[in-house]
């Protein structure tokens, strides 16, 4: 039987991602022929006809240069999302073995059945903007995603949310850290960043 249900799905190609351009590049794909023609005229300014414009539109098409980069990039993605895999893997052995349970919370393994590919490893924490100071400090990058959930945002001030409204997201916001997990980031490093967690809990009882 056919699945006749109408599907998109979005990928952004920003360096950092797990398949990142040389620059900003997204790609949305769809089984609708009807919103494939609505999304070609929408990424080149509502137009099907050149400088004939049906509907509102902007410019994002992605360009030669950086679908060739992604073309490359795109055989070793599977190696890449392999090795992400294994470094979060070895987060939790090392995590687990320094009995961190009192002072944060990380990913837990996902079943079999899903194919994690860990974009970021974010761990909730206590003291979180202390702790990425100090990680900083020995040479252990980490990254928050993010610090302001979207009902506080000032972008979406018109929806009348304040303070208080989303109390799990708040709290969410004020905890989370992503610390390395690109497939390249070697044992050493990966110690560093551990062992770095353990120094700064240590220092705090």
């Amino acid at each position: 039987m056919t699945d006749t249900t109408e599907r998109k799905d979005v990928f952004s190609f920003f360096p950092s991602k797990n398949l990142g351009g040389a620059g900003d590049g997204g790609l949305i794909t769809t089984n609708s022929p009807e919103m494939a023609d609505k999304l070609r005229m929408l990424r080149v300014h509502g137009s099907k006809q050149k400088y004939f414009h049906e509907i509102l539109g902007t410019n994002s098409r992605l360009d030669a240069l950086q679908a060739a980069i992604l073309r490359v990039k795109l055989r070793h993605l599977d190696a890449w999302a392999a090795g992400r895999r294994d470094r979060a893997d070895r987060y939790r052995k090392l995590f687990s073995e320094a009995d961190f349970t009192d002072f944060l919370s990380y990913p837990p393994t996902p079943p079999e059945r899903f194919l994690h590919v860990h974009n970021q490893f974010t761990i909730r924490c206590q003291q979180r903007d202390e702790l990425k100071a100090f990680l900083s400090s020995k040479g252990a990058p980490s990254e928050i995603y993010y610090p302001l959930p979207l009902h506080l945002q000032p972008a979406f001030k018109f929806l009348g949310y304040h303070e208080g409204d989303m109390l799990n997201a708040e709290k969410a916001s004020h905890e989370v850290l992503s610390l390395p997990v690109f497939p390249e980031l070697s044992d050493a490093q990966q110690d560093l960043v551990v062992q770095s967690l353990a120094d700064f809990y240590r220092n705090r009882g």
